[in-house]
């Protein structure tokens, strides 16, 4: 018979003038909800990384190609279309898809306001996946006819600006050969992803229109840009399609494009740091109290089990019985609670945000299996570790000194 968890199992039960029960009761709660924040923080930080990166790379793609000359003025250099590694670029491992784009400075003005803007011209291969939820109103428009279309969708944050709506013409002038030129295109759609350092730059056209300002041909593009599977395998697949462009063209990943940004995304790794090593710490010094308490309370019977023979070992073994008690019930209801409040606010956009100031109008949440588990493994190993030392003090007290205790 195990003797010990018979023992363990009464302690926890607690009795009559015992402060046993509620004092795990206490523990649990404290380690269920020191698990709980941590999954909810962790799902919030790295949601709120995930969504901001996901924007960031719908404008750019996650790697962009062009010529060694491209700068930061939106004016590029042509580069022709008819590459090796276009379009079989999309048959290589890791790389989901591959287009074409063009980019012009502009200015667009109304009877009583200007503003300074970026025509991004796109083709028939575009990926619009990402401004399928992103259209507030109107639709996106199709490219690749004889004649260059000159609907455009533009954002919130300018239509709201300039006051203007689906429909209406957009007036916008580009300087070329010293000169201005202008172009009337019309609003199909109105879009708003809550990046406004983005939203109020771009309006995305035809890419013939483009091609047209600057007088190239139907195969000169300002570049490519690449999609691959994972976000994760950035600097690998960065490193492949360098590799594959040949010399005369350079290749950036929308890290290198835009690096405050990501090391802005990277800040957030540190709130979740201490906010995970205050949580362990307060469920760990939690669960050392409560043992601590149980062996005081018990001091009379450890004396009396020692009395009659019972080796450190055997003694400790019960308390450790309680802590893996405690342990597992505080995960188990930690799990429940965190992940039951992620799906919440997943499904339901319960908690809304300033999209002005958080970029989103609802907290984000991302919920990976792989964080879920680090979590819990981490809570248990801290947990069991802080909770070897007081188990030693069972090996301090005198059978003697500890029947006599009172």
């Amino acid at each position: 018979m195990n003797y010990e968890l018979f023992i363990a199992k009464r302690i926890i039960k607690g009795g009559k003038g015992s402060f046993s029960g509620p004092v795990v009761r206490i523990s649990v709660i404290s380690v269920s909800l020191g698990l709980a924040v941590m999954i909810v923080a962790a799902a919030i930080v790295t949601g709120f990384q995930q969504q901001i990166r996901d924007k960031i790379t719908g404008f750019g793609a996650h790697i962009q190609i062009a010529k060694f000359d491209a700068n930061n003025s939106y004016e590029y250099s042509p580069v022709s279309t008819q590459q090796s590694f276009y379009p079989s670029l999309e048959k290589e491992p890791g790389i989901k898809h591959i287009q074409v784009f063009a980019t012009k400075a502009g200015i667009v003005q109304t009877s009583d306001q200007i503003q300074g803007v970026v025509l991004k011209g796109v083709g028939s291969d575009f990926d619009w996946s990402f401004f399928k939820d992103k259209l507030t109103d109107g639709h996106a428009f199709t490219t690749g006819k004889a004649k260059p279309n000159d609907s455009v969708i533009i954002s919130q944050n300018l239509a709201s600006l300039l006051k203007l709506k689906t429909g209406d013409p957009l007036r916008t002038y580009f300087i070329i050969d010293n000169q201005a030129r202008g172009r009337r295109f019309i609003i199909s759609g109105i879009y708003n992803t809550g990046l406004e350092e983005f939203d109020k730059l771009y309006v995305f056209g035809d890419i013939a229109q483009i091609q047209k300002l600057n007088g190239w041909d139907s195969s000169q593009v300002s570049g490519f840009e690449v999609l691959i599977s994972h976000f994760d395998n950035l600097g690998i697949m960065g490193k492949v399609v360098y590799k594959k462009v040949g010399y005369d063209l350079d290749s950036k990943t929308i890290r290198e494009l835009y690096p405050q940004l990501f090391d802005w995304l990277d800040l957030q790794d540190m709130n979740v740091v201490i906010i995970l090593i205050l949580m362990v710490l307060v469920s760990g010094i939690a669960m050392i109290s409560t043992l601590l308490i149980l062996i005081l309370e018990r001091t009379n019977m450890i004396g009396v089990l020692k009395a009659l023979g019972a080796r450190n070992f055997s003694i400790r073994k019960i308390f450790l019985y309680n802590a893996a008690y405690i342990i597992t019930r505080g995960l188990f209801w930690g799990n429940v609670t965190g992940l039951t409040l992620c799906i919440l606010q997943q499904q339901f956009g319960i908690i809304h945000l300033p999209q002005e100031s958080y970029f989103m109008s609802v907290v984000p949440i991302n919920l990976y299996i792989l964080h879920i588990l680090a979590l819990n493994a981490g809570t248990l190993a801290v947990c069991v570790l802080m909770l070897l030392v007081p188990s030693f003090i069972v090996t301090r007290i005198s059978p003697v000194k500890a029947i006599r205790f009172d």
